[in-house]
C-alpha cells in the first residue's frame, strides 16, 4: 500500500544565506548532520551565492518539507526570497518556521567566543551583524545586543558589516571615544565568510569568532524542526477529518 503524503515524516531542509568560504559551507553541512542525526532526514539549500535552491530541493521531495530559515534576524531573504522559493517548488505540503535568531542561545554562545578570543567581563564589545536594508531585521539586532548587553553587563555598540550604519570600525571608534580602552568584536555571524573576514580591520583588540556549530545552536535548529513538524501533523490531522 503506498503511503499518503501526511503519512510521511517531514524533511528538514536548512536554508542558509551561502557563501564561497569553504569553511562556511563545511559548518553548514556539518550543522545540518548534527541536526539530521536528531530529527531524521535534512537537506541543505541557499538562497544565494551557491546551490542547490530551496525550490529546487523541495522540488526532489516526495513527503512534506519543514523549512527552517538559517538566520539571525527576518530580513529580506526570509520575508522575500524564502516564500519565494517555497512558491517555486509547487511543493503541496511546506511549512516554513520562523527564523534562528533572535534568540538567548545565541547571546550565551556570543559570550563563549568573546572570551575566547580574550574578552574581559568590563571590556566594551561591538555587537556585529550582516546588516540589512529591512527595518524588521535591525530592531531584531537591537533585541539580540540588549540580549548580549544583559548577559555580560558590558557597553555594547551595533556595527553592521554591510547595508546599514553604522559600520563596525566606525562603532569600534566610537566606544573608544567614549573612554573603552579595550574593545572586542562579537560576530553576530552563522559562519566564515567574507563578512567575517572584514571583521579582522576593524580596529577591534579582538574578534570573536563566527557563532558556528555548537550544541545549543544544534537544539535551536532541532526545536525548531520540531515546532514545524508538529504544524505538519496537526495540518494532516485536519485533512483527515
Amino acid at each position: 500500500m503506498t503511503k499518503k503524503w501526511t503519512d510521511v515524516e517531514p524533511t528538514l531542509v536548512l536554508v542558509a544565506h551561502g557563501t564561497r568560504n569553504p569553511r562556511g559551507v563545511e559548518m553548514i553541512a556539518a550543522l545540518a548532520e548534527a541536526v539530521g542525526a536528531r530529527v531524521g532526514t535534512t537537506r541543505v539549500a541557499f538562497v544565494d551565492v551557491l546551490g542547490p535552491s530551496p525550490a529546487e530541493v523541495l522540488r526532489e521531495l516526495s513527503g512534506p518539507a519543514v523549512v527552517v530559515p538559517a538566520f539571525l534576524a527576518s530580513g529580506y531573504h526570509v520575508h522575500t526570497d524564502v516564500p519565494r522559493e517555497v512558491m517555486a517548488s509547487e511543493h503541496p505540503a511546506t511549512t516554513v518556521t520562523r527564523a534562528l535568531g533572535p534568540d538567548p542561545v545565541f547571546a550565551r554562545v556570543m559570550v563563549e567566543r568573546l572570551v575566547s578570543a580574550g574578552w574581559a567581563s568590563g571590556d566594551a564589545i561591538v555587537f556585529a551583524a550582516a546588516g540589512s536594508s529591512d527595518e524588521r531585521a535591525l530592531l531584531e539586532h537591537r533585541r539580540a545586543a540588549a540580549m548580549l548587553a544583559e548577559l555580560t553587563g558590558s557597553r555594547v555598540g551595533i556595527g553592521y558589516v554591510a547595508t546599514a550604519r553604522p559600520s563596525v570600525p566606525d562603532a569600534v571608534a566610537a566606544l573608544r571615544r567614549d573612554g573603552h580602552e579595550r574593545v572586542f568584536v562579537a560576530s553576530y555571524l552563522l559562519a566564515r565568510g567574507l563578512f567575517h573576514t572584514r571583521l579582522a580591520d576593524a580596529g577591534s583588540d579582538g574578534v570573536a569568532e563566527p557563532i558556528g556549530l555548537h550544541p545549543d545552536i544544534v537544539e535551536l535548529v532541532s526545536a525548531r524542526f520540531l515546532d514545524g513538524a508538529r504544524a505538519v501533523a496537526e495540518h494532516a490531522h485536519s485533512a483527515r477529518q
